[in-house]
């Protein structure tokens, strides 16, 4: 465990980085850095980009706390730089990290543990934009982006297939779109034999549940804890225990759900499994934390202590 000599560590807030999601990552970076500061902690900031490896090896930082989003940060690539380096890290490990930043595998993970899941399909972006490649209502989106970033919503009754930014990849998921309500759950652990669910969260939005209504302020509002039957509630709870282990997280995971209430149970689904949860003014699992009575700084130093390498 980090600081277990006595000595407070030297964190390195990892935060920036290049992906599509670096505001949201610098936004979460320094709410941690604040936190840590209050509690006790000596703070670096790192904004992350190539020369990264260098960076850390004349900070010699003792914990990399990382804050970083979406692609390179939040997908086994940084994992891997700090266990070459052997610089103790918060959160899910290279393999975990590389899994559930993959839609797809992730997926494949939930089906072998009897987790429900939506239907989709991975296929060229070329190919999405010819035809319908699935009856609508359906989602496209990036396999392996999170945040919302670059999804399209193909709406019923449709004239046709959707027109596809350029910045989307060449290969993209198409998915069945449940209607209903947008559930989330986040799951605490040091380990795979010992994590626990938060609670439940409720997200109401005006329309989908988008970039914008994520992370700008009255772009949602959050339900803690979310007012669903029981049977609902725990099942949510205790199935994001089962993806948090099934995919092998470390220290906080969120997975997230739909649910079609007219459907009972037979309507829940999980759509995926967030290693990096997002720690800004906005966020979900700060959120919960604080509803189950963890502070935020308590949270950010959690995450400190249980940081570790083999991950």
């Amino acid at each position: 465990m980090a600081g277990s000599s006595g000595k407070t560590p030297r964190v390195a807030v990892l935060m920036g980085g290049p992906s599509s999601e670096r505001e949201v990552s610098l936004s979460t970076g320094r709410g941690c850095v604040e936190a840590l500061r209050g509690e006790g902690y000596e703070v670096i900031e790192v904004d992350c980009g190539p020369d990264l490896p260098m960076r850390l090896s004349d900070l010699k930082p003792d914990v990399c706390f990382n804050a970083l989003h979406g692609r390179w940060g939040e997908d086994g690539c940084v994992q891997g730089i700090l266990e070459w380096m052997r610089i103790p890290y918060t959160h899910s490990g290279v393999l975990a990290s590389a899994l559930a930043m993959d839609k797809a595998r992730t997926k494949d993970v939930y089906r072998a543990h009897g987790l429900p899941v939506v239907d989709s399909l991975i296929l060229p972006k070329a190919q999405v934009m010819a035809a319908h490649a699935l009856q609508p209502p359906y989602v496209v989106k990036p396999n392996n982006e999170g945040s919302s970033v670059g999804v399209y919503l193909v709406t019923e009754g449709a004239n046709g297939p959707p027109k596809l930014s350029d910045t989307m990849p060449e290969m993209v998921m198409v998915e069945a779109y449940v209607p209903g309500r947008e559930l989330t759950c986040s799951v605490m652990g040091a380990g795979p034999d010992d994590p626990g669910a938060l609670t439940v969260t409720d997200i109401l939005t005006d329309g989908w549940y988008d970039y914008a209504a994520k992370y700008v302020a009255g772009g949602s509002r959050h339900v803690v804890p979310a007012q669903v039957p029981q049977e609902i509630f725990d099942a949510c709870m205790d199935m994001a225990v089962t993806a948090h282990r099934a995919l092998g997280c470390r220290g906080v995971s969120r997975t997230d759900f739909r649910w079609d209430e007219s459907r009972g149970l037979a309507g829940l689904v999980l759509l995926e499994t967030n290693t990096q949860p997002g720690m800004t003014p906005t966020s979900l699992t700060p959120e919960q934390a604080a509803a189950c009575g963890i502070s935020f700084g308590a949270l950010c130093r959690w995450l400190v202590e249980d940081a570790s390498c083999d991950r």
